[in-house]
């Protein structure tokens, strides 16, 4: 009886992960799922609010409408947030750092339109992880040089050397785990909460989303963005 319950509840949960349609590449078969749609969607989304953004700020009048005073307070918070974080070195990082920003933090919210969120898988968020780390790493060879980086990897002794090593590696990991989990999460307990109660939950759930893809979404995207920002800026170090 119990397996029968349980049997059926996991046949009524959807975690919206579906095939749509499949291609043969060279002998094998890739599958496109939703979660390229929803890719697709918010890379549109993003794509469609950068031109109208260039449009109205090549239209500036000194009494701005609504849509350029929504623009102009996004890119005076991004620049802020920057500052405070990376000082000078900050012109020069402002677009990586906004543009993850935009779009881990519109991928998180897509929920709350009935997408499934990008982030909940983890092939969008490890290359976020990657790019990260290859700017670290890139900045780091070019400010302390190879000879600064063996320096730092035998700190405070040579023997640390591979405990250094291992925790460089495990920064992507690290970045793109902590956003993947805590989105996952969040689709999880949602897919839980309609799946099990189903036409119960039509009001109330509203309270969950807000959380979940609202609150938990802005969160991680400030964490991935703030973690990015100190991570290069250490890489730079005091130049």
């Amino acid at each position: 009886m119990m397996n029968g319950i349980l049997l059926s509840a996991e046949s009524e949960v959807d975690f919206m992960i579906h095939g749509i349609f499949s291609y043969s590449f060279f002998g094998h078969q890739v599958w496109i799922t939703t979660t390229h749609v929803c890719l697709l969607i918010v890379m549109l989304v993003l794509i469609g609010f950068a031109i109208a953004a260039n449009r109205a700020m090549k239209h500036a009048s000194e009494v701005p409408g609504a849509f350029q005073n929504i623009v102009e307070m996004v890119v005076e918070k991004l620049d802020g947030m920057i500052q405070n974080v990376m000082g000078r070195n900050a012109v020069k990082f402002a677009n990586y750092i906004g543009t993850i920003f935009i779009f881990i933090l519109i991928s998180n919210i897509s929920g709350l339109f009935g997408l499934r969120p990008p982030t909940a898988d983890y092939g969008v968020t490890l290359p976020l992880g990657l790019l990260t780390f290859t700017l670290i790493h890139f900045n780091k060879l070019k400010h302390q040089k190879l000879s600064g980086v063996l320096k730092g990897l035998c700190e405070p002794w040579p023997i640390w050397a591979p405990i250094n090593i291992i925790g460089d590696v495990a920064v992507p990991i690290s970045l793109s785990l902590r956003l993947f989990a805590n989105v996952l999460s969040g689709t999880v307990m949602m897919a839980l909460v309609y799946g099990l109660l189903k036409w119960f939950a039509v009001i109330w759930p509203a309270a969950l989303h807000v959380y979940f893809d609202l609150f938990s979404g802005a969160i991680q995207t400030y964490v991935f963005c703030m973690l990015t920002m100190t991570y290069i800026s250490d890489a730079i170090g005091d130049k």
